[in-house]
Formats: structure tokens, sequence, C-alpha cells
């Protein structure tokens, strides 16, 4: 295994210092690795087990629960599409239907250059904005097809590298 950059073995002592028990940090510093990594690989979770003092099998629990947490690769931008009634009552077409269309991708598929995975999603909790869709954390809301294209666009234009596992 490769060293950790200074400031995320920082983060991860900082996370699991911060709680009563380390157990209670294991989302996030599984979260915070996987941003480093791109995605949960076993090297991640054998970090995450060795600063956190559980075992691999515990934390896959976790990691297999959880719909933020990819035990698989994904792209660099993880779109997930809020499919439920309110964002398909505000547009005619599916946003989620034309991302996979306009990326070539099935659902849950990765664009071919890695930038991109699509992923449904039950509700991401922005129902006022319909519809929306999460992009590594952020919302983009109240989606057009053009809408959606211009977004593709900007993130395809400023792209940076995460590290990726072997």
């Amino acid at each position: 295994m490769s060293p950790l950059p200074p400031e995320l073995q920082a983060d991860l002592r900082r996370l699991v210092t911060a709680v009563d028990n380390p157990r209670e940090a294991a989302v996030d510093v599984m979260y915070a690795l996987q941003h480093h990594y791109g995605y949960l690989c076993d090297e991640a979770m054998h970090r995450a087990a060795e600063v956190l003092g559980m075992t691999t099998l515990e934390l896959e629990s976790l990691a297999t629960f959880y719909d933020y947490l990819y035990r698989r690769p994904v792209g660099r931008y993880v779109i997930h599409v809020c499919d439920s009634v309110v964002c398909w009552m505000f547009h005619q077409d599916s946003i989620f239907d034309y991302l996979c269309r306009t990326l070539g991708v099935p659902p849950g598929g990765t664009t071919e250059d890695g930038l991109f995975t699509v992923l449904p999603a039950a509700c991401v909790g922005n129902c006022h904005n319909a519809p929306t869709m999460l992009i590594n954390g952020r919302f983009y809301d109240r989606l057009t097809p053009e809408a959606v294209d211009a977004v593709i666009a900007e993130l395809r234009a400023g792209t940076e590298e995460p590290v990726r596992c072997k």
C-alpha cells in the first residue's frame, strides 16, 4: 500500500478523535477514503479498518448498506438522479432517461471515459426544486434537458483525476 497524503491522514485522525468511539466515524472515514481512491477498493477498506480498529467484514456491511458508498469503480462524477413521483411530475421527460441516452450508458453505467456514472435515487430530499439530481454531493435542480447538457459540459471542461485503486 502506498502512503496516504498527510492531509488525508490528519483528516482521518480528526474524524476518529472527534467521537467517543471510533466506530461512530466509520461512514465518514470510508467516505473520505472513497473520495481519495475514487471508490472503496480493498485497499481503502483495509485502511479504514486500521484507522477504526474494525474488521473489513464489519465495514463491508456498512459499505454495502449506504447508497453513497461504492464498492465498485464509478465515474469521477456520480450522478444520483431523483426518480421520485415529484420529480417526474415536474418534467414530462425523465431526466434519468435523458441522462442515460445523452451519456450513452445504461442505468448504473459509467461512460467510456470514466467521467460519469448515472444512478437512480428514490429521493434526494429536494422536492421543492424538482426535478433534481445530486452530483458528488452538489444539488442541481429545476432541471431541463438544456440545463442537464450545460452541467455535463461544465463538468467535462474541469475534471481532475482522483487517485485510483489498482
